[in-house]
């Protein structure tokens, strides 16, 4: 990708690993309620690693999205920034945080590392086989997103709440944003 992305909001995580998935059902939340501003891109990146890595490397500023093992009790909300965040993702949760280092690490060698990197996230309950987050984390989910959302407009990206009309019809696709490697 040779054009510049000013803000990456990236969930990342396994949908089939309880709540390993939440950085991915937050990105498709934040889509559902709020409309994206230009210059900004909300991807669910999911398992990918490697493979997301032209989008990072395109990103002026990225805000990842994630489960966190971090101190605190189920649903707690975590912020890391810059050289925080990939010790954080070093620590391996799950099997796809192998990735998002490897994503960090390659966009650092490639020079093309975002000049600001946010990591947001919720400290999981569980990470094992299922699709349903834990109650704990299912109820942070919102939280998790109005930081998010508070992280853009610090960043001079304002993302709008839809009405509630809009955001009541499943099949509309979001304007103005891409959203890859969907569920």
């Amino acid at each position: 990708m040779s054009e510049r992305t000013p803000l990456l909001i990236l969930g990342l995580g396994n949908l089939l690993c309880t709540d390993d998935g939440l950085g991915a059902v937050a990105v498709h939340k934040l889509l559902r309620d709020y409309a994206v501003p230009e210059g900004a891109a909300v991807l669910d990146g999911g398992t990918l690693g490697l493979a997301l890595l032209p989008y990072v490397e395109s990103a002026d500023a990225a805000i990842l999205v994630d489960a966190i093992g971090a101190d605190g009790p189920p649903g707690t909300l975590v912020r890391l920034t810059g050289e925080d965040v990939a010790p954080a993702v070093a620590a391996r949760l799950s099997v796809h945080q192998v990735g998002v280092a490897d994503l960090l690490d390659g966009a650092r060698l490639l020079e093309h590392y975002p000049r600001t990197l946010i990591l947001l996230g919720l400290v999981p309950g569980h990470v094992r086989l299922g699709i349903e987050r834990t109650p704990a984390v299912a109820a942070r989910i919102p939280a998790l997103i109005a930081a998010v959302v508070e992280e853009a407009r610090a960043l001079g990206f304002a993302f709008v709440p839809r009405e509630a009309n809009d955001a009541s019809d499943p099949d509309r696709e979001p304007d103005g944003v891409a959203v890859a490697f969907g569920l």
